[in-house]
């Protein structure tokens, strides 16, 4: 699997090895990013004492997609945003969502995309873990950004120039175990089959029996490989548009809980970046793309796909 979705280091990347396995599969895992030590253990610690809180507390934070709080379980099915799946069931995860700091101060704007993060009052830790996690997660994506730009030879800013006010949502995904959830009904995951919907993805994943899996051309459904210093990192839907399609949105899933792991609980960092919500992204034309695609701009592309992953109307 490591030919497949090498691992490569942000300070000394080989370009064609990205440009490769991006293509093949839309991942690869990253070394070299310098995160704060314990910047991830400190986010797991403080996430496992909200979703400890009984129900009726962590309701108080209860959001829609796409808000900033808790996302109970049974309000995505991710799987939906694909073609035909209208009738996914929901997927199996509870998630804490958290947005940028600084508003851009047009209080339309800032209403959709820069809403007020919210922040339980029960475990004050979160707050302070999560933001010091969040800076450094951006400056990672800012650096995988320039990283993309250069291994298609291209000026390192080509894309990081569109991020001035990015936006970006961080979700703490709990993967509950099978002996809190049941059994799985047919066709259940705990994230359906999808891609994502920005840039870059950034994924501090725990490993487990009910895990990651990637979806590679000419391999199907494969295991996601894991290193504990490792971010595995995957091409959204914007940026494999801004390729002409030359890059691969990684679609990927996350298994249901396993008979043989019945107390599985999975805590994944789920770091989704995208640019300026005003961004216009012009793809690559041919041969550097492969295909004749129209220019975006970045927010109404999001929002489609926001809209129907949702399950139900806003809480």
């Amino acid at each position: 699997m490591s030919e497949l979705i090498p691992t490569v280091d942000l300070t000394a990347a080989d370009a064609a090895a990205v440009d490769t396995a991006l293509q093949r599969a839309g991942f690869l895992q990253v070394v070299g990013h310098d995160l704060p030590g314990g910047a991830a253990g400190a986010v797991r610690a403080a996430a496992r004492e909200f979703f400890a809180l009984p129900e009726e507390v962590k309701r108080r934070y209860a959001v829609d997609v796409g808000g900033r709080g808790w996302l109970p379980p049974g309000v995505e099915a991710n799987e939906r945003v694909e073609d035909g799946a209208a009738g996914s069931p929901p997927d199996l995860k509870e998630s804490f969502a958290i947005g940028p700091f600084t508003p851009t101060g047009d209080a339309g704007m800032d209403a959709v995309w820069f809403p007020p993060n919210v922040w339980p009052a029960e475990v004050p830790a979160l707050r302070e873990a999560a933001t010091a996690y969040c800076t450094a997660m951006e400056r990672v994506a800012g650096d995988l950004l320039e990283l993309c730009a250069a291994s298609l030879g291209l000026d390192r800013g080509a894309l990081r120039d569109l991020a001035v006010h990015p936006t970006w949502t961080f979700n703490i995904n709990r993967y509950p175990p099978l002996t809190e959830v049941g059994a799985p009904a047919p066709g259940q995951f705990r994230i359906g089959p999808h891609t994502d919907f920005g840039t870059v993805t950034l994924l501090d994943r725990e490993p487990g029996a009910g895990g990651l899996q990637v979806d590679v051309a000419g391999h199907g459904w494969t295991d996601a490989p894991y290193a504990p210093d490792a971010l595995t990192v995957n091409v959204g839907d914007l940026l494999a548009h801004w390729t002409g399609h030359r890059w691969r949105a990684g679609r990927h899933r996350v298994l249901p809980p396993q008979a043989h792991a019945p107390d599985e609980d999975l805590i994944s960092l789920v770091f989704f970046f995208e640019l300026d919500h005003d961004a216009v992204v012009t793809p690559l034309a041919p041969p550097l793309g492969h295909e004749n695609l129209e220019p975006v701009v970045s927010a109404p592309f999001l929002r489609e796909r926001l809209d129907a992953i949702s399950v139900q109307p806003p809480v």
